[in-house]
């Protein structure tokens, strides 16, 4: 192997080290260290590494997935957790059944979020309509944010 190759795999590794990466995370992030040699261009030079890193189990799209959801869930709603997903570049049917599995719980997410933020009802319009926003901020949908709000004197679970 040419020396340019194992620094191309050893920077992979050290992304990978931090967090998981997604294929395509690594070939942007790889594309700006890497330069095309005298027998084969850079582009070349990531995909044969990204190749044997995968072949050895070492990139996963659906670890990638999980741990955005493991890690984003609990502040985050579907529509920030779909662009994060997106923006990873993990398929789109990774994508839509991750998305789907946090829709499961984003209910219970946004009312512990709106908990450990505001703690209390909102005490008038304009009060009302800065908790929507904040949750709307975070991604969540809009009949889960007036579920929370709107809906919080008559939540026994309150």
């Amino acid at each position: 192997m040419a020396f340019g190759t194992l620094s191309v795999k050893g920077r992979a590794l050290r992304y990978l080290a931090q967090r998981e990466h997604s294929r395509a995370e690594l070939e942007r992030k790889l594309a700006r260290h890497v330069e095309d040699g005298p027998n084969t261009s850079a582009a070349e030079q990531i995909a044969k590494a990204l190749d044997e890193l995968s072949a050895h189990g070492l990139i996963s799209e659906a670890r990638v997935a999980e741990s955005v959801l493991t890690s984003q869930a609990s502040r985050f709603g579907a529509r920030r957790l779909r662009q994060t997903l997106q923006a990873k570049g993990l398929a789109p049917a990774l994508v839509a059944a991750t998305v789907q599995q946090a829709r499961g719980t984003e209910l219970e997410r946004a009312r512990e979020l709106w908990r450990r933020r505001f703690g209390a009802p909102p005490a008038d319009a304009a009060e009302r309509a800065r908790q929507m926003r904040f949750l709307a901020s975070r991604g969540f949908e809009g009949d889960v944010i007036r579920r929370v709000v709107r809906g919080l004197q008559d939540d026994p679970d309150l």
